[in-house]
């Protein structure tokens, strides 16, 4: 099939560096990046036609949301088959056509992997429906009596995180080739998420067989790792016990749950890990791991488990200059016990766009961009989530008819607005859908991203597009940024920062005021024009929510 891409072997000491340990990977939300058939939905055809331009932004590797067989009641994250491609996106030759051109320009792909739940089209599940209580398929996921008389309440009181119960009854079959009501003596079934997506039991051999079997197709197939969604959920406590709190969703992040970070995860991955280990170059997993702390997250981080997870710590870090540093601090804190590369992240497909969360309009938009610089000066992995290069907005204004988020139709869950992130990329200034396709964009797009799309922005040195291209061009170049574990912080005044790495130093200020700082060397870029490069006093001007690099 596909050809491995190897990396660069380090000729002092011959061995082979982890190549993410600073690499910049790129997020492509495939239903809302490229339309290559010109149905309005995004498709592997056309994440291989826009490949070029990720080379050209210059990432080291494209990470890509699910793409397999699914009734898409949760855009995919509800897998039917791990094996096959839906229809919507393609067919498992445009994936190996993807990972081959990929390679082909010195780019990685790590592919999207659900291990915490399926599809409740997955056949597993079906046959277990068929067969009724006591089906050794049943015991795969996590069927129980309910409780009460007659069984009418659920097991226990866990809610789903997309709002409502995290139990679902089912109707059983009635031994005449038809099925009773479920409320006349049904099992229930949990779901953490949507009751279309019933979470596995990973008690169970066969689960754990199959995902690694599953890992090794897509390893055969050429790619280059693995994003693990829910990495944390996986294990539940055992008895499955109640949480005895309401309006869970609010716990999330802040505590250990008997569903969600249990320390029975990390055998999974142990094993996970020799999987990986089989293969040549380099190959990887990242886990979404939503846990209390930096130092919970680097648990699953130890060398014998996986390589990165996201740093959703930073990524809830406000604009304050305080609050970010200790954010940089802690992670990096967390990660040097275990030796894993910090990663950074600003934005995905399930938070709303940071320029938004930072502000409104064009002050949203200035910390963005000043907020990249920072990102890409610190030491470790950085992800790019499509669109951010081009500084698009969250769509706030979808009409409530267009939305597809399952947690919207859902009370007392997520928002329900993840849509607003989703909304398909801008590629021309002209067209139905500025370029994303002939036939339309799947969710409206608005009318002013067309002074957005990447055709308007290309060329113009104020954009940015080009800011990004700037950065990770010298990212490149200079040895001091990527790969490290520590900034050395340097005095600044109040809300700013300022820290130096190997011949650089990045200053920020998260003011909403100019600042008057020493010129720390020559600039090399800024997210905002610096009127002046340094003063008669050997000081340059800061202005509000600015980020500068400088060689030193």
């Amino acid at each position: 099939m596909t050809q491995h891409l190897a990396a660069p072997t380090n000729p002092t000491t011959g061995t082979t560096p982890g190549w993410w340990r600073d690499a910049v990977i790129y997020q492509v939300y495939p239903r809302s990046f490229a339309d290559g058939n010109g149905d309005g939905m995004g498709d592997l055809e056309g994440v291989r036609s826009r490949l070029p331009y990720l080379k050209e932004l210059g990432v080291d590797a494209v990470w890509l949301s699910p793409f397999y067989a699914s009734p898409q009641a949760d855009a995919g994250y509800d897998v039917a088959d791990y094996r096959a491609i839906d229809p919507m996106f393609g067919t498992l030759h445009d994936a190996d056509a993807v990972i081959r051109e990929a390679h082909a320009l010195g780019l990685r792909i790590i592919v999207d992997l659900v291990p915490n739940h399926c599809s409740d089209q997955h056949e597993w599940f079906k046959q277990a429906l068929r067969e009724g209580p006591g089906s050794p398929l049943r015991e795969r996921f996590h069927f129980r009596p309910g409780r009460g008389e007659g069984g009418e309440e659920p097991p226990n009181d866990w809610e789903s995180i997309f709002g409502g119960p995290a139990w679902t009854r089912v109707a059983e079959p009635d031994g005449n080739g038809g099925t009773s009501q479920p409320e006349a003596g049904g099992e229930w079934y949990l779901h953490l998420f949507a009751p279309e997506q019933p979470d596995f039991n990973w008690e169970h051999p066969a689960v754990q067989d199959e995902f690694r079997s599953i890992l090794r197709f897509w390893l055969d197939m050429g790619t280059d790792g693995f994003r693990i969604d829910v990495a944390h959920g996986l294990v539940k406590a055992a008895g499955l016990p109640d949480l005895g709190h309401s309006e869970q969703l609010k716990l999330l992040g802040n505590q250990i749950l008997p569903f969600f970070d249990q320390d029975g995860v990390h055998e999974i991955y142990r094993s996970w890990r020799k999987v990986l280990d089989e293969y040549a170059g380099d190959r990887i997993g990242v886990a979404e791991a939503w846990t209390p702390s930096a130092e919970r997250t680097a648990l699953y981080l130890r060398p014998d488990e996986l390589h990165q997870a996201f740093n959703f710590h930073y990524l809830g870090t406000g604009w304050d200059a305080e609050a970010l540093r200790a954010a940089i601090d802690d992670s990096l804190d967390a990660m040097r016990p275990v030796g894993a590369p910090t990663t950074w992240v600003l934005s995905n497909h399930d938070v709303v766009r940071h320029v938004t969360r930072y502000g409104d309009g064009a002050q949203g938009l200035a910390r963005a961009r000043a907020a990249a610089l920072l990102m890409l000066a610190l030491p470790g992995s950085a992800y790019i989530y499509q669109g951010e290069e081009l500084g698009l907005p969250e769509v706030t204004d979808l009409p409530d008819e267009v939305r597809q988020d399952p947690s919207f139709f859902k009370e007392n869950g997520q928002e329900g607005l993840r849509d607003g992130c989703r909304v398909p990329i801008p590629w021309t200034a002209e067209g139905p859908s500025y370029g994303f396709g002939d036939g339309g964009s799947w969710l409206p797009q608005p009318a002013t991203w067309a002074e957005l799309s990447v055709e308007a922005q290309t060329g113009d040195p104020t954009s940015t597009l080009e800011l990004y291209r700037g950065a990770l061009a010298l990212r490149r170049e200079i040895p001091g940024l990527g790969a490290g574990e520590a900034v050395e912080w340097l005095d600044a005044p109040e809300g700013v920062l300022a820290f130096r790495r190997d011949g650089f130093v990045c200053t920020v200020n998260t003011t909403e005021k100019a600042v008057r700082l020493p010129a720390p060397g020559r600039l090399l870029l800024a997210s905002a024009h610096l009127a002046s490069e340094d003063g008669p006093d050997g000081t340059v001007e800061v202005p509000a929510d600015t980020a500068a690099w400088w060689a030193v």
